[in-house]
């Protein structure tokens, strides 16, 4: 498969040229609209960035190539999900927060797509990924169901939580963490069910720890944690709840 990559910045054409030729795919690279134009009729798919400076943008590009070869299919890559670009392209990636991988999954996508070949997408970590994105980098995200079993934690939770973001999901925060965490059942099951929102600012946090006992590490302060929970449509249609929590406050190192 032979791809067009539009970029205007050259360090960025390269790498991601060279993560597709590690992947088996033949690229074609251009900085300008007009070197893209020259290569459109012996591609098979074109990864384009919206925009590439001094007024010009990739869907200049998009739309050319789809008068004159409706068949191939087109990546957007862009700084925005909300900037509305006419349904010219076939899949929008967000240029900045999606990974080489991302990329080569969409390829692969759209590839399977092009020879006929039933294509089932698991959209499930790019939506959840986005709600986590909004909220913040630094924030505690959980998503969990009504059952309290994790669909999707961002990687300030798992790192917190000491287990990496794979080991999460189908796993019940009731019997993985029984004591470690606060009990949240009742709290995630009426968000859940009820759709109501709970605050708490308080001392408490996620886990279940006397904040008293840290005097112990040395360390000095109160610490103060901001926790929300609100309820969400999860990707198959079940009540679930985003939880998320920020520490205001000073950071503990826990007592072994």
């Amino acid at each position: 498969m032979r791809v067009l990559l539009l970029d205007d910045e050259p360090t960025t054409l390269f790498l991601r040229s060279l993560a597709l030729r590690q992947q088996g795919y033949e690229c074609a690279a251009a900085s300008t609209v007009e070197e893209a134009m020259e290569a459109i009729a012996e591609i098979d798919i074109a990864v384009l960035d919206y925009h590439l400076g001094e007024g010009k943008f990739g869907t200049e590009v998009a739309t050319r190539l789809k008068e004159a070869r409706p068949e191939v299919p087109i990546i957007i890559l862009s700084a925005t999900l909300e900037y509305r670009f006419g349904g010219v392209e076939d899949m929008h990636l967000l240029k900045g927060y999606s990974s080489n991988e991302d990329l080569i999954n969409a390829l692969r996508s759209l590839e399977a797509k092009r020879r006929g070949t039933p294509v089932v997408v698991d959209a499930r970590e790019f939506f959840y990924s986005r709600i986590g994105l909004a909220i913040g980098s630094d924030v505690l995200v959980q998503v969990l169901g009504a059952d309290g079993r994790w669909v999707y934690v961002n990687e300030a939770a798992a790192d917190y939580l000491g287990q990496p973001r794979e080991w999460f999901p189908g796993r019940s925060l009731f019997d993985e963490m029984p004591t470690m965490m606060r009990d949240w059942r009742q709290i995630i099951s009426s968000v859940a069910m009820q759709r109501e929102t709970y605050i708490d600012r308080s001392r408490r946090g996620l886990l279940a720890i006397d904040p008293t006992g840290l005097e112990s590490t040395g360390e000095t302060g109160t610490p103060a944690w901001s926790v929300l929970a609100f309820p969400i449509s999860l990707h198959d249609g079940r009540n679930g709840v985003v939880l998320t929590a920020r520490l205001l406050g000073a950071s503990y190192v826990l007592p072994e």
